[in-house]
């Protein structure tokens, strides 16, 4: 069954979509919402975690996600899962950890085809100089989550 609803982040509304018992995307979505909240126990538990995260409390989502891609994009996406919250890596470690360090410019673009906002950790992949390059949700948006991933990590530092 294909569901969805939209939720209200820091940084604007987030559209979640899910099929049966996985998360298949999670995007920003500047447009008008159509529909509300389906009701479903998948995207409840997406919520709860989204919440839970840009309050500081979840560094890690638990949620199973299933999206449609080739092998290699797979990879990389599964790549991005190992990034540990609150630190960024380039496209070229990705691509090295995959053991094809040549393909850089293909992490990029697998990357870029993750729907998975978030929970599948595409803002964490920055150009090889530090630069912050390539995200759909927009690179004032990346900014903020790599920011308030730090800034958590901070507080807790301190605590």
């Amino acid at each position: 069954m294909n569901l969805k609803t939209y939720y209200q982040s820091p940084i604007g509304w987030l559209e979640i979509r899910a099929w049966n018992d996985a998360i298949t995307s999670v995007i920003f979505y500047d447009g008008r919402k159509t529909e509300e909240y389906t009701g479903s126990a998948i995207l409840a538990k997406c919520v709860c975690q989204l919440d839970e995260y840009f309050n500081g409390q979840r560094t890690s989502f638990d949620i199973p996600v299933n999206q449609d891609g080739t092998r290699f994009q797979q990879s990389v996406w599964n790549a991005l899962l190992d990034i540990p919250f609150g630190q960024t890596v380039s496209y070229a470690a990705v691509a090295k950890k995959l053991n094809a360090p040549k393909s850089a410019r293909a992490v990029g673009a697998a990357n870029g085809q993750n729907k998975v906002w978030i929970i599948v950790p595409c803002h964490r992949v920055i150009g090889a100089d530090g630069s912050l390059t390539g995200y759909a949700g927009g690179l004032e948006r990346k900014k903020w989550l790599i920011d308030h991933e730090a800034q958590v990590l901070r507080n807790k530092n301190q605590k």
